[in-house]
């Protein structure tokens, strides 16, 4: 029988549509057959061949077959032979009709021998059912040709008891290509079915609640009690904001409240997506995906200058409640959508945020770096699907091929890095521009006049050396190529230290030049075109692109770029059966190959309404960012091995109201925020039934408290002492981050970076955290405390660990004690007395009044405290202006030192300390404090 090649037969699959019967029409499987029955031959031989040998090659191969030259107790189980042969114990290890006495039998219950070794190997018993009737019904092994047989007779059966196939594009073995799966596995693949709600009650009832209730009811319980309108006020304005609700506007809330209670919080729903605060919260929800930083990461992490345009972009499509299918179109392929958009050229600023590097690496393995980034972040950030395990083999657990990676891969192909020309927009705040400006080239005239005097001495060294030999003075260009007894030593004239020093200064010349661009009409982006020599310090655009040039796309066997194998075109992801708009029958996956419009097709497939992932996974991230975790549990992975949803139903419905009301986020919280499930209390009345039943709170039978994120966190204690500077927008800020981190070496080619020196002003430092510098090498020690997540990876959800250095550093750290030198100055200014100071501050951190016994023993405490400051002073912060910086210089191996200028702390206005306030203020900031490390502050409930 000969063989169909894979890509001529047509391949055998169902539909994913209403695959949950099919289990119920399914054969029985192998173990449930009465045990004592024997197999005829043609049932022993389809064993072997669908169960026992995948398994063999699965457990076993590896050491006892997959490499002949290195089998292990020469035991080869490659065939029926060599299984009957044993190995070095001499003794076949299988005995036929008999698995009790056969050695192989015994080693997989661990009885024996312990086969295969490793505890998570173990097979379980359902496999070992399979050895031992395998080995009862004589350990039939038939030819490759019945095998064959026997698989295609199995691939023309869509449905049985082992699962469901897929229709793919192939995978690289036909094992791969009509394997199966369980049906609850391919969930987010499958097309939405737009379930209409469970039955509705009371006038004004959200769908939401229907389904949320269906699953309580069905597990016995209710939904909680409404939580008290201060509480909803708190977590709305967190929630849509990141900031808390002022005094006035709880006030008002409540008052409306009173009169008409829905509609006071469609009101305050509607206030709070109105605001620009709105962008700042979820824009950085955003970023958490997509990894934003300033810098590029790795040894180097060279600085990315106009990387806050991105940001700001981000912000602003929030604020304007872009169609979520506009912005993924934007953001893969803007600047083929329209290139003369400066906005589209930033929105591909996307496509730059991943960690990327070119020091030490050669171009082929910068180039693949690059675009496996592009593939997997663009299937974690839309299609909730990690692509990294395809690049070396088809997927384990899910339908997706290599085949479809390297497609998506070629998508790329033409994709190039380049920071582009792109005018600024009248929205962008281009505010401290100049200022901003002019520190830099303070800072780099320092750095090229020490590099000047250093090489000016040089020269004249050489000019000596020359004048000694009677031979014309060459200049360093042009004795670059001379023999070396034609031109003076390398660093004629100059000691260890100057030797050192000038490249230091040379590569600060360089980081202050890279800087500058920050104020330039450039756009962190990409373009199409031919492949080059990549260098990250500086990317652009060729002057003249060949138009002809097109990659030579191939599958690349393991991963590895040096190991290219069979050609592939662009395309996207077969398993979800959704046809990319203007492709053919006979490849209807297929995207264009030219040298432009390929991510273009990309895009629009992406943002297709019947692509099942791109919808569910926009929604279910916005379900979770209210509730503190998605419906479907993990917002990176719709695949087998992530958690599946718990109410799919109503993660359909949302899905489907998403696309038919115009891809509106908005409106998507209107929707969710004004449900039952979101107004619920963060405590049940039969919370002790329900943390035994429940304890994941799966049901949503109450809302899930969370804790502040580390933006939240800042910002809130900025927002309360009065300092927040609410300015939206614009070059990055620099805020005061611990010394000793500031300070820190951080090496960089050839030098070290310089250090952090924060923003001149409180008011310029002290603005919301998302305007906030990010270098991937160096996190902010506060934010990172409090899990900010790393931007090396996508955060599809932030942790909220607890660890004991928060505790104190919400006790002692220089950033929360001067958040509470200024909220007590705050509290001194707009109150008089000490009570009333007591009251403005519960309402301002808490949003109420202090009951009467917190007052008193508030009050006391106070006056402990001022008793304890007027016996102890602090001491007065000290800036320095300059730092001492040791490095090796590379050719010597000899140590040398320069010194590194902090010109911001020559005219720094810090904020104020402890040491400038009287002991009455301390005292006062001591109740600040504590009011900070509260839980009621700490926590949304």
């Amino acid at each position: 029988m000969k063989k169909a090649s894979r890509e001529n037969r047509p391949l055998l699959g169902v539909a994913i549509i209403g695959l949950s019967f099919a289990l119920s029409i399914a054969a029985p499987s192998h173990a449930e057959d009465a045990r004592e029955a024997v197999l005829d031959q043609a049932a022993a031989e389809r064993l072997f061949t669908l169960r026992v040998l995948p398994l063999l090659k699965e457990k076993c191969f590896a050491c006892h077959g997959g490499d002949a030259e290195k089998i292990k107790g020469e035991f080869d189980i490659r065939s029926r032979a060599s299984i009957l042969k044993g190995g070095e114990s001499k003794k076949a290890a299988v005995v036929l009709g008999g698995p009790e006495q056969s050695p192989l039998y015994l080693a997989i219950q661990w009885k024996d021998l312990e086969m295969p070794p490793k505890e998570n190997d173990r097979l379980n018993e359902e496999q070992i059912e399979w050895i031992r009737r395998w080995i009862s019904a004589g350990a039939s092994w038939p030819g490759e040709k019945t095998q064959n047989k026997i698989r295609e007779a199995l691939w023309r059966q869509p449905v049985n008891a082992d699962g469901v196939l897929v229709k793919t594009s192939g995978g690289l073995t036909d094992e791969w290509t009509y394997r199966r799966y369980k049906p609850e596995d391919l969930w987010a693949f499958q097309p939405l079915e737009r379930p209409k709600a469970p039955g509705l009650s009371g006038k004004n009832a959200n769908p939401i609640d229907a389904f949320v209730d269906a699953k309580l009811s069905g597990a016995g319980f209710t939904a909680a009690a409404q939580a008290a309108p201060r509480t909803l006020i708190r977590r709305a304005t967190y929630d849509l904001w990141g900031l808390p609700a002022k005094p006035e506007e709880i006030d008002s809330f409540l008052s409306a409240w009173k009169e008409d209670s829905r509609q006071a919080w469609l009101n305050l729903i509607n206030r709070l997506l109105d605001s620009p605060h709105y962008g700042e919260q979820w824009g950085l929800h955003w970023l958490d995906v997509v990894r934003y930083a300033d810098t590029g990461g790795f040894s180097n992490d060279f600085e990315r200058s106009n990387a806050w345009r991105y940001r700001d972009y981000v912000i602003r499509s929030f604020n304007d409640d872009k169609p979520y299918d506009r912005f993924i179109i934007e953001q893969i392929a803007g600047d083929e959508w329209d290139p003369r958009d400066p906005e589209m050229l930033i929105a591909t600023g996307f496509l730059r945020m991943g960690p990327w590097g070119t020091a030490m690496v050669e171009k082929h393995y910068a180039r693949q770096a690059f675009l496996d980034d592009l593939v997997n972040s663009t299937g974690e950030t839309f299609l909730s699907t990690s692509m990294r395990c395809l690049k070396c083999h088809d997927h384990k657990f899910d339908p997706f091929p290599t085949q479809d990676y390297y497609r998506m891969y070629s998508a790329f192909a033409t994709t190039q890095p380049a920071e582009r020309e792109a005018a600024f927009l009248e929205s962008e705040n281009r505010g401290r521009f100049e200022q901003d400006r002019q520190h830099v080239l303070a800072l780099k005239e320092y750095a090229s006049r020490d590099k000047d005097r250093i090489e000016a001495k040089k020269t004249a060294a050489a000019r000596r050396w020359y004048e000694e030999r009677g031979i014309p003075f060459a200049t360093a260009s042009e004795r670059k190529d001379l023999p070396d007894d034609q031109k003076p030593p390398r660093h004629v004239g100059l000691d260890n230290t100057e030797e050192g020093t000038v490249k230091v200064r040379k590569q600060d010349e360089w980081i202050w030049d890279r800087r500058l661009e920050r104020f330039q009409p450039l756009a962190q982006t990409v373009y199409n075109g031919p492949d080059y020599s990549y260098n990250a310090k500086k990317l652009r655009m060729p002057k003249k692109i060949d138009a002809s040039w097109r990659p030579k796309s191939k599958i690349l066997d393991g991963g590895s770029v040096d190991a290219p194998g069979k050609r592939v075109t662009p395309g996207v992801l077969s398993a979800l059966g959704v046809p990319v708009a203007g492709a053919t029958g006979d490849d209807p996956y297929a995207l264009p190959t030219g040298l432009s419009g390929r991510r273009l097709a990309l895009a629009k497939w992406i943002a297709d309404s019947r692509n099942p992932l791109a919808t569910r996974s926009i929604v279910n991230r916005i379900w979770q960012y209210h509730f503190g975790r998605g419906i479907a549990g993990n917002a990176n992975n719709f695949g087998a091995k992530g958690a599946k949803p718990t109410h799919p139903e109503l993660l359909d419905w949302l899905a489907g109201e998403f696309v038919d009301n115009g891809w509106s986020i908005k409106r998507m919280h209107r929707l969710i925020m004004s449900s039952r499930a979101y107004q619920q209390a963060g405590a049940h009345a039969d919370m002790a039934n329900l943390k035994q039943k429940d304890p994941d709170n799966r049901l949503m039978a109450y809302f899930q408290p969370r804790r502040l994120t580390a933006e939240e966190l800042r910002d809130s204690v900025l927002a309360v002492s009065g300092e927040l500077n609410p300015m939206m927008g614009g070059l990055p800020v620099m805020p005061e981050i611990n010394m000793e981190v500031a300070l820190q070496p951080r090496m960089i080619q050839f030098s070290i970076s310089p250090a952090h020196q924060p923003s001149r002003t409180p008011r310029q430092r002290n603005r919301r955290t998302i305007y906030t510098y990010r270098v991937r090498g160096q996190a902010d020690p506060f934010l990172e405390l409090f899990n900010m997540p790393n931007p090396n990876e996508s955060c599809e959800m932030r942790g909220s660990s607890s660890v004991s250095p928060q505790a104190f550093t919400l006790m002692n750290s220089d950033m929360i004690t001067d958040r509470s030198i200024a909220f007590a100055l705050r509290l001194r200014r707009e109150e008089s007395t000490l009570p009333k100071q007591i009251d403005r501050a519960f309402r301002l951190a808490f949003g109420r009044s202090p009951e009467k016994d917190e007052r008193q023993r508030l009050a006391l405490y106070v006056e402990e405290m001022i008793g304890h400051h007027q016996n102890h002073q602090p001491e007065e912060t000290a800036y320095p202006t300059h730092i001492t910086r040791s490095l090796v210089e590379e050719l010597t191996g000899e140590p040398f030192e320069y010194v590194e200028w902090l010109r911001r702390f020559e005219d720094y206005v810090p904020d104020t300390k402890p040491s400038e306030v009287d002991a009455k203020t301390r005292a006062i900031a001591d109740l600040c404090m504590l009011l900070f490390n509260s839980n009621e502050f700490m926590y949304i409930y």
